[in-house]
C-alpha cells in the first residue's frame, strides 16, 4: 500500500513538473512577444515625438515670419505716418 501512495506522489510530481514545464515554455514566448510589442511601441512613440519636434520649428518659422511681416508693416505705417 505505501509503495502505491509513493508511485501515486511520484506520478502527480511528474505531472506537476510537466505542467510547470508547460508553463514555462508559453510564458517565455509570451514574454518575448510582449518585448517585441513594447519596442514596436517605443519606436511609434519616437516617432510621434519627432513629429512633434517637426511641427513645433514649422510653428517656429512661422512666427517668425509673421514678426517679420508684422515689422514690414509697422515701418510701412510709419513711413506712410499712419500712426503716431
Amino acid at each position: 500500500m505505501s509503495e502505491n501512495m509513493d508511485n501515486l506522489v511520484l506520478e502527480h510530481l511528474r505531472a506537476l513538473r510537466s505542467d510547470i514545464q508547460t508553463l514555462r515554455t508559453e510564458m517565455h514566448f509570451e514574454f518575448k512577444d510582449v518585448k517585441h510589442r513594447l519596442s514596436t511601441l517605443e519606436v511609434a512613440m519616437s516617432s510621434v515625438k519627432r513629429d512633434q519636434a517637426e511641427t513645433m520649428a514649422d510653428y517656429a518659422r512661422q512666427q517668425m515670419s509673421i514678426d517679420h511681416v508684422v515689422e514690414r508693416i509697422q515701418l510701412i505705417e510709419r513711413r506712410l505716418e499712419l500712426i503716431s
